[in-house]
């Protein structure tokens, strides 16, 4: 799922929501509909201005309601319209969604560890990262195929997705994910189209260090 040979020197931008009463609480969200705090709001004003500056020529998010609402920012900063898809949801984690960590730790804590060493683990019975990156990685590249050629995608996801998304496009193994740490709130990656395909550019950027709270954290 790698860039065309030769490459048009498009560039995605994935961008991580705003935060949430979940995030702050460390509780897994999954699909659950969450919205965004107000301090999530502000988040996703201060980088929509940001990324405004990328003059991006498209935006396509998640469906659900905290990823719609940091999409609608830069929306709004950019006069683009937003797409919105079903398949750029969080990952679906049956079972876990809505407890903590530890709630996690001391309910499913044989399954709860297997996903901590790395294991392929359908969390709480929902999705495996593979099967979410089956379903995201395809929406992302069919509208970066819609780009002209030096053009840039806006896509506002959530962070198990798009570390999962990541992975697919730059065609790691899939053991191999983990390695790209996660992202906070309102920050992004940027992956850039080279001769030999898509290249990770930069990683939870947009600003200075902050804690990762969320279900892929």
């Amino acid at each position: 799922m790698n860039g065309r040979p030769g490459g048009r020197g498009r560039r995605l931008v994935l961008w991580r929501h705003g935060q949430t009463a979940w995030n702050v609480e460390r509780r897994f969200q999954g699909t659950t509909d969450i919205a965004l705090t107000g301090t999530g709001v502000a988040q996703a004003r201060r980088s929509a201005r940001l990324l405004a500056a990328l003059r991006p020529d498209a935006i396509v998010s998640s469906d659900l309601d905290r990823a719609r609402t940091t999409a609608a920012e830069l929306s709004a900063v950019t006069g683009l319209a937003v797409t919105h898809h079903s398949d750029l949801r969080e990952t679906y984690a049956g079972s876990w969604q809505g407890l903590t960590h530890e709630e996690i730790a001391e309910r499913y804590g044989e399954q709860y560890a297997a996903w901590k060493r790395g294991e392929p683990v359908r969390r709480g019975g929902g999705e495996l990262e593979t099967e979410v990156a089956d379903r995201a990685a395809p929406v992302v590249l069919s509208h970066a195929d819609k780009l002209p050629d030096g053009g840039t995608l806006v896509v506002v996801s959530h962070g198990g997705t798009i570390r999962t998304t990541i992975g697919r496009l730059l065609g790691l193994e899939a053991r191999s994910w983990e390695a790209l740490g996660g992202l906070s709130n309102c920050c992004w990656s940027v992956l850039g189209e080279g001769a030999r395909g898509w290249r990770l550019l930069e990683h939870n950027a947009g600003t200075l260090p902050e804690p990762v709270l969320g279900d892929d954290d």
